[in-house]
């Protein structure tokens, strides 16, 4: 079976005008390629596709850059329901350890509660009005951290 898919990571960098701080996102993204050279080609454009700039709500700007590559894999398997498409590995670990990596359902990031990004925020101003328009959504502001 030839290989088809790829899983790239790309490291995305966010920064919000006036703010010494950075946002830094590694975005896990699914290539098809006929080789690696066509996945990682691909991949890269992918990143650089997803480089934007805009204003945040605050109307300070927002710039996403595209940084490069973290990963680059091959996925084995087609894509379908229950297709491993990565893995980790480890080895040794003792019982206990691998009990730890175990959480029980209401600790998966699925289930548990939606929390706002930390640091600046890089919502898109545009996006936020259009919701406080069109559906009555009021942005809920953090109170400033002294």
């Amino acid at each position: 079976m030839a290989v088809e898919w790829y899983l790239a990571e790309l490291v995305m960098k966010i920064t919000v005008a006036e703010d010494p701080r950075n946002i830094v996102h590694q975005n896990l993204v699914l290539v098809r390629a006929d080789s690696p050279d066509e996945a990682y080609e691909k991949a890269l454009k992918f990143g650089k596709d997803a480089e934007t700039s805009y204003d945040n709500p605050d109307g300070k700007a927002v710039r996403i850059m595209f940084e490069g590559l973290s990963g680059l894999d091959e996925i084995d398997e087609d894509i379908e329901d229950g297709a491993e498409i990565g893995f980790r590995y480890q080895v040794g670990l003792p019982d206990k350890q691998i009990k730890s990596l175990v959480r029980p359902r209401n600790r998966l990031p699925v289930f548990g509660p939606r929390k706002g990004a930390e640091g600046p925020d890089y919502s898109s101003g545009e996006i936020i009005a259009l919701l406080e328009r069109d559906y009555g959504i009021r942005r809920v502001r953090k109170p400033a951290k002294n």
